[in-house]
């Protein structure tokens, strides 16, 4: 390098980096959920196909606070901020999650697709979320086991509401939620059908599809 040549800033990185198209950026995404009484057949069945059998299941007990920061000038969609954090490893860093709203155009893809974003915090990251004018729509708290296939993560959890006093956390269905998601850079839609092919062998335990939550929300409405 020439000794009078510019240092690369961490911008320059992150611009080479787009356009390279490393940064796995985009998630897809298949949904379903499956009752408490045949969660252990599934998981069961998720030690027999995916790549962690040995060790068995990772298993997670997280909080989670969605923000909003909205533009008192426009009438836009607010901004929406997830953060996590680990209850059950306290010396974890927070986890700050941008997810963009899901691509459900195309009819013949086979997952959701949509826009997402997850940097490492410290513990001052709720303090500063407030400091910009973020507000707190929700929190919640899920408890799970999450499973490894290739690329793809599969997660089993039961969400929680949270308490504001001292009674345990009350779960908010008698179900669990299953998520079967892969994190790639754009333009990898083939990692859709592989989902597509691993979620039919999850049948009839539980059928893992995508989930249209504006129409979810309309279909309460009425």
């Amino acid at each position: 390098m020439a000794a009078n040549a510019a240092p690369i800033t961490a911008t320059d990185s992150l611009s080479q980096a787009l356009k390279a198209n490393i940064i796995p950026n985009q998630e897809y995404l298949l949904q379903g959920s499956v009752l408490d009484s045949a969660v252990e057949v599934l998981l069961h069945r998720l030690r027999g196909l995916c790549d962690n059998v040995d060790a068995g299941p990772e298993t997670f007990d997280d909080q989670e606070v969605c923000f909003s920061l909205r533009d008192p000038n426009q009438q836009s969609t607010p901004l929406t901020l997830r953060v996590r954090k680990a209850l059950d490893a306290r010396d974890m860093p927070y986890q700050l999650r941008y997810i963009g709203q899901p691509d459900l155009g195309d009819k013949n893809r086979p997952t959701v697709v949509r826009s997402s974003l997850d940097i490492a915090c410290s513990g001052m990251l709720i303090e500063f979320l407030n400091e910009l004018g973020c507000r707190i729509e929700f929190e919640y708290s899920v408890k799970g086991y999450m499973f490894r296939k290739g690329r793809m993560k599969i997660t089993v959890a039961k969400v929680f509401k949270i308490s504001q006093s001292s009674m345990p956390p009350e779960p908010i269905s008698q179900s669990y939620l299953v998520e079967l998601s892969v994190l790639a850079p754009q333009g990898q839609d083939a990692i859709g059908e592989d989902m597509r092919a691993f979620a039919d062998q999850l049948r009839p335990l539980v059928q893992l599809d995508k989930i249209d939550y504006k129409r979810l929300g309309h279909m309460s409405v009425t």
